[in-house]
């Protein structure tokens, strides 16, 4: 026993030795105020411990000291289906879309997340710390979506296991579904199953219903527990959405929106926000400038990876934000997309998307400007661990 109780203690000693880390920053993008010209963040643990000017801080004797030109919060890919979509592309590691039914909003990402994806840690080595993952666009109600850090890990790096369920209109719908044939249809369909929802809410609450995971899962978004992403790039197909939120009283987030800016005023009536389509993406009738165009109206959003049907499956969202940085947003304005701002819609700005103390200590050291086409992104640090220390 005493034996056992030394190796513990030894090993204690050397886990709080490795994750005990000082990060200097020529240039530290906090995303929480003013950019510090030669800052320093001291990880303690899991943690953010102090956040300041080098000139003000003495590092503690025993932590490990880590430099770079650029530092930033984690990045985050707000709409993805990584650990889903496979890298290979073949059948037997594809789980993002069941085509059984067009309606099932009971399956659930975990059940089909794999942490060993080799997308996942390619995501990572360029800073992606934390994605919204889960059942792709293509059905009516394709799934759910989670919340997940990108350690290759399930359990514990799970920050929401079922934050959405992923909806879509009009013809982001695959065609390998026989129906619905029309945006009407469509809808009707949707409605139909909110409905259905709403009796089976009143059934409960009078002790008659029996258990049914699809509209237990569609009571939750009527009771505002797990929100609605809706799928809907034609400006049809966004105020399509917009009006079953507004029937069914249930909070939307709008994903794609590549049409947003034919309907401005409406998105802005509504106060949704928006996870934006990947700035790259093959997406009809997108524009480079919709950015800038949502921000200049207050309308929030995040840039995400989104999902492709061919390889690679995901986009690289800090490739994507540097597209927007190129076409009328600041440097970090296109940085906010892909850090607070995201955190904010995906109601985890609490733990994760900028530099503060007593936050979830992910952090991004880069040789560069990240939005530079050469630059690498040299340490990415999650929840006080460096999982890459390189610059290639």
């Amino acid at each position: 026993m005493r034996i056992l109780f030394i190796l513990l203690m030894l090993s204690l000693i050397s886990f709080q030795a490795t994750a005990q880390i000082a990060v200097k920053g020529k240039k530290v993008y906090t995303m929480a105020g003013e950019v510090i010209e030669n800052g320093i963040v001291l990880i303690n643990k899991e943690k953010i411990e102090i956040v300041g000017k080098q000139d003000d801080i003495v590092i503690p004797e025993g932590y490990k000291i880590i430099a770079g030109e650029y530092v930033t919060p984690g990045l985050i890919d707000s709409r993805t289906v990584v650990g889903l979509s496979g890298i290979s592309n073949q059948t037997h590691d594809q789980d993002q879309l069941e085509y059984s039914d067009p309606i099932q909003p009971e399956l659930r990402a975990f059940d089909a997340y794999n942490p060993n994806d080799p997308l996942i840690a390619w995501l990572a080595g360029f800073g992606i710390t934390t994605v919204n993952t889960g059942h792709a666009p293509g059905a009516l109600a394709s799934g759910q979506t989670m919340i997940i850090k990108t350690t290759g890990e399930l359990g514990s790096s799970i920050l929401d296991s079922v934050f959405a369920v992923a909806f879509s209109l009009g013809n982001n719908i695959s065609g390998q579904f026989k129906t619905p044939g029309s945006r009407p249809k469509g809808i009707a369909m949707l409605r139909s199953a909110f409905i259905g929802a709403q009796n089976y809410k009143a059934q409960k609450i009078a002790g008659k219903a029996e258990l049914n995971l699809k509209n237990e899962i569609l009571t939750d978004i009527l009771n505002r527990k797990v929100k609605a992403i809706i799928t809907a790039n034609t400006s049809v197909d966004i105020l399509g959405a917009l009006r079953l939120a507004e029937e069914f009283g249930f909070d939307l987030i709008l994903d794609g929106a590549a049409e947003a800016y034919l309907v401005k005023d409406e998105i802005t009536k509504s106060k949704v926000s928006i996870l934006l389509h990947p700035m790259m993406g093959r997406t009809k009738n997108i524009s480079y400038t919709t950015p800038k165009l949502l921000k200049d109206n207050n309308i929030s959003f995040a840039i995400q990876g989104g999902y492709e049907p061919y390889v690679p499956k995901v986009r690289n969202v800090l490739f994507e934000a540097a597209i927007a940085a190129a076409n009328g947003l600041t440097f970090e304005q296109s940085l906010s997309s892909i850090t607070i701002d995201a955190a904010r819609i995906l109601n985890i700005d609490k733990k994760v998307g900028s530099l503060e103390k007593g936050k979830d200590a992910d952090i991004v050291v880069f040789d560069g400007n990240p939005f530079e086409y050469t630059t690498h992104a040299c340490e990415v640090i999650i929840n006080g661990k460096i999982i890459k220390k390189d610059c290639k």
